[in-house]
């Protein structure tokens, strides 16, 4: 990933910061505005907040959308399942590098994290380590106690690889900022898996459906809940430093 962008390109390119979120709580961290999928708006004067909906292919296509509206630097951003055994829902996971299913390892702009670390407030639970990609819903603990001994990456999610595939190919730099929802240790609910559209959303008609006959998987969502709103926490928390991030990127790249 290179450090600097092009001083040619920069020039004719007005700085903006493009964000790419799956999911509707996710967006619910950044503006109180509901969006549908692949609507593209901007939350500050320099910020465009990307809708992408679930998995890779949709992340893509919104980072693209970001950039062709002149996005210069691309942060994927959201909740993410733990793989390593020391995460805990509502650890901030700031990846050192996202690792693509086919194994093509894109590394964070070192500068640019390190910035963010230094701009956190010192009681946010903060971890280091590889991002990886799934290509599905890893619900099992059994699966995700594998990837980590086969892999190391202590953290899974289904679009920042794409997210900075994009931003590689443009040659600008990209962040990973993910908040554990889901730990190593717990079987992710059924219904959920049944329950969510490509749009990122939970079906209503669809989770009840399957609830009625699967009653014991009601706890397990409770405690699901529970995880989603410490990384909503944690991700708010971070918000609060978009400005700071984005004026970084600007003066430290252009």
């Amino acid at each position: 990933m290179p450090n600097r962008f092009d001083a040619a390109q920069a020039a004719a390119t007005r700085p903006l910061l493009g964000i790419v979120v799956a999911l509707p709580e996710e967006v619910a961290t950044l503006t109180k505005r509901k969006l549908v999928k692949g609507e593209c708006v901007a939350i500050a004067e320099n910020i465009l907040l990307g809708f992408a909906g679930a998995g890779g292919l949709n992340a893509q296509q919104t980072a693209q959308s970001l950039l062709s509206k002149g996005a210069t630097a691309l942060i994927s951003w959201g909740c993410a399942a733990g793989l390593a055994p020391n995460l805990k829902p509502g650890d901030l996971l700031l990846a050192t590098q996202v690792q693509s299913a086919q194994a093509s390892a894109y590394p964070v702009n070192a500068d640019w994290l390190a910035h963010l670390h230094s701009v956190l407030a010192t009681d946010l639970p903060v971890v280091s380590g590889t991002l990886l990609e799934s290509t599905r819903i890893v619900a099992a603990s059994t699966d995700k106690q594998t990837l980590y001994k086969q892999t190391g990456a202590v953290a899974l999610d289904m679009e920042s690889a794409a997210v900075f595939a994009v931003g590689h190919s443009a040659g600008i730099p990209c962040l990973a900022i993910r908040a554990i929802a889901d730990p190593v240790t717990l079987d992710l609910p059924k219904a959920v898996v049944v329950a969510l559209n490509a749009d990122g959303k939970i079906e209503l008609g669809k989770l009840l459906y399957f609830l009625l006959s699967h009653p014991w998987e009601i706890p397990a969502l409770i405690k699901l809940g529970l995880n989603f709103n410490a990384a909503g926490k944690t991700l708010k928390s971070v918000a609060k430093q978009l400005d700071n991030l984005f004026s970084f990127a600007h003066q430290a790249y252009i």
